[in-house]
């Protein structure tokens, strides 16, 4: 197999196992891999080492499934480590004793039966950042180059319907892929009613949804995975969206979301998960999966109702409750206000504010009808300001003169309010 020239960056790699339905498992999950280019699948041991010497260049990673036949398996890798002594070896086995003579016998490295995606894109990061040295140059979607560091997945979750958990979805996402040194991705989850792709005014109809990436589960792998994808022109972000019919809910299960993110995570710095209102089985998965849950809510008395109540639903999972930052919107508004101020909202949910963002429908309203984020269409309107301030409070940084206070006075002392 030769690689072709528009994948000339991947890293090699030839596999070898003589039991089919495990091969077939290994080369599925390769084929999810964006960094990795399988050059070479082979059955049977004896030919394995023939395969890698006849490659134009050398694979950059060799992976051998030694359960089919330990011995001739072992014997191949002790002729492949003294023929190619460069060559990274990655084992596989049921057999602790096995891989601990494959390491012997000049593998460098192992992974253990049943091999999930977590796993094998760890083992294949060292092997093959080891190896080469420059895997954080790998390209991605778009021609966006992923940057070498865990990817920060925020999921934006609303107190109720109507609080602004889109907008602030869809703009914290354009504001984040301003920055050249990230790549972003929006994934519309309120998979009935969402609409990102109309706030970015990418909302045609010919492009693939996250209802088609479910139906192809089986065969989902990165090509496909960025075919579904649809890029905002003018700020670089790739949008997921949801299915473009309500009836097609129904064929989503969390084991989905949680394959879809996982692949997602290995091209994008930022994941934004935009949620629904319902807590389905796919937004609990979303929300065990983030690192950051941004709880949107108003200063009204229902909204913070709910806030308290999804709090203590969360806290009933390990690590959830901890997650959660509550992003106060709409600061200002004479319309939600029923003389609840912030100290008193803290009181009642007894967790601090995160951020608040202020009311300025004005400037919300006509990026909405001009299809376009806050960022593009007004970066200097008080809303985008507080944006930009809580996407750099979400990056650990400091936000303007006030970084002494992370929380509410950083985010108005960027618009000139103390």
């Amino acid at each position: 197999m030769h690689t072709p020239t528009s994948v000339i960056a991947m890293q090699r790699v030839a596999i070898v196992d003589p039991a089919e339905s495990s091969r077939e498992s290994l080369r599925t999950l390769l084929l999810g891999v964006d960094f990795v280019w399988l050059e070479a699948e082979c059955a049977r041991y004896e030919y394995f080492f023939d395969v890698v010497q006849q490659q134009e260049t050398m694979p950059d990673l060799a992976i051998v499934a030694l359960d089919a036949d330990k011995n001739k398996a072992l014997h191949m890798i002790g002729e492949l480590s003294s023929k190619f002594p460069k060559l990274p070896i990655l084992t596989i086995s049921h057999d602790h004793q096995a891989l601990l003579q494959s390491l012997q016998r000049g593998a460098k490295y192992f992974l253990t039966h049943p091999v999930g995606l977590e796993d094998m894109l760890a083992a294949l990061r060292r092997s093959l950042g080891e190896s080469s040295g420059h895997l954080g140059d790998q390209p991605s979607f778009g021609g966006m180059t992923r940057q070498q560091g865990p990817t920060q997945m925020i999921a934006v979750l609303g107190s109720r319907g109507g609080v602004g958990t889109t907008s602030l979805s869809v703009n914290l996402a354009a504001t984040l892929s301003t920055d050249p040194n990230n790549s972003v991705a929006l994934v519309d989850l309120d998979l009935a009613l969402g609409d990102a792709d109309i706030a970015m005014d990418v909302n045609g109809m010919d492009n693939i949804s996250i209802a088609d990436l479910a139906r192809n589960i089986e065969r989902l792998d990165m090509n496909f995975l960025r075919r579904a994808l649809v890029r905002h022109e003018g700020t670089g972000l790739s949008i997921l969206r949801h299915p473009m019919e309500i009836q097609e809910i129904g064929i989503l299960h969390e084991g989905h979301i949680e394959r879809i993110l996982n692949l997602l995570k290995m091209s994008y710095s930022h994941l934004i998960l935009d949620l629904s209102k319902s807590l389905l089985p796919t937004d609990m998965m979303a929300l065990r999966m983030a690192d950051t849950i941004l709880l949107t809510a108003q200063l009204e008395l229902s909204s913070l109702r709910n806030v308290v109540r999804l709090i203590h639903l969360l806290g009933s999972e390990d690590n959830l409750a901890e997650k959660v930052r509550v992003v106060i919107n709409r600061v200002g508004s004479d319309t939600v206000e029923e003389g609840i101020s912030m100290k008193k909202a803290e009181e009642v949910i007894g967790k601090p504010i995160f951020w608040q963002i202020p009311n300025d429908p004005k400037a919300l309203i006509a990026a909405r009808i001009a299809g376009e984020p806050l960022v593009r269409h007004n970066p200097k309107c008080r809303v985008q300001l507080a944006i930009v301030g809580l996407a750099q409070a979400l990056a650990g940084k400091p936000a303007g003169p006030a970084a002494a206070d992370p929380r509410v006075k950083s985010s108005w002392s960027l618009f000139g309010r103390k």
